[in-house]
């Protein structure tokens, strides 16, 4: 892995204590970042999260904040700021993946997944632009001043997951504004997105479940979190790519529906 040099850099991530958000702090860490560490309920995985961090010699601080809300939310980015000093990474990897279909799934249900998979990033991401420092840049800023919002989306928002309606409803709508954030913070942030695949199995589910869904992808492989991790770095060391979604998804995306639907 080609590790970008983020020595003197602090990255906020989302639902980093584990997961793929952990995988993501990890490999920022690895390139040289300090870490401010986001959970809600995970809190002894942050504090095991935490501990590897900085066994990579930087900074790890953890934060706990229930992300329906959108003042824990905001106070989240605050104290996040109050801790490192500035944030110039922010991820967004938390999310809920409740089952619900389109035809049984209630307002309540969507209003959490919005709440959560969607207008907690969008908080975050008008916070991260607001800083002072992204402020009063020379336009277009130098590549090492510029700051980078990664969401992360799911390989299903291209085709229907009737089993997760809601849940996908809110991917989709995170996508988008994927998509006008890149526009509303340019030129001083970068905005892009990376849509994971078959990487790990669902909560409650264990890697039998992933040996079934092999044949959903054209190279008919199960994804590692290493190849989510490296493509949050590249698309962070390159200062010319913004608005994007990479796919690491196998190819899945290519062959369309072929499991929750």
């Amino acid at each position: 892995m080609i590790y970008p040099d983020l020595r003197g850099k602090t990255a906020l991530i989302s639902g980093g204590a584990k997961r793929i958000g952990a995988a993501c702090a990890l490999a920022l860490a690895g390139a040289g970042a300090d870490i401010v560490l986001h959970y809600h309920r995970s809190q002894e995985e942050s504090q095991k999260t935490a501990e590897l961090i900085t066994s990579k010699g930087v900074k790890a601080w953890t934060v706990k904040a229930d992300l329906e809300s959108e003042q824990e939310t905001r106070d989240l980015f605050d104290k996040a700021v109050e801790l490192s000093g500035g944030i110039d990474i922010l991820v967004n990897s938390a999310s809920i993946f409740p089952a619900g279909t389109i035809d049984a799934f209630t307002w309540e249900d969507l209003e959490q997944n919005l709440k959560i998979n969607t207008w907690a990033p969008l908080v975050l991401s008008r916070l991260f632009a607001a800083q002072k420092h992204f402020s009063g840049l020379a336009d277009p800023p130098e590549a090492e001043q510029l700051g980078n919002i990664v969401n992360l989306l799911d390989t299903r928002i291209t085709d229907n997951d009737k089993e997760h309606a809601a849940y996908a409803l809110s991917k989709r709508s995170l996508f988008s504004l994927t998509r006008m954030l890149s526009i509303a913070c340019a030129p001083a942030v970068k905005v892009n997105a990376i849509a994971p695949g078959l990487i790990l199995p669902p909560p409650g589910k264990n890697e039998a479940f992933l040996d079934k869904l092999r044949h959903t992808n054209p190279m008919r492989r199960v994804g590692r979190l290493e190849d989510i991790s490296s493509a949050l770095l590249f698309l962070i060391s390159n200062s010319f790519i913004s608005g994007q979604v990479i796919f690491v998804d196998g190819g899945r995306r290519i062959r369309g529906s072929m499991y929750g639907v």
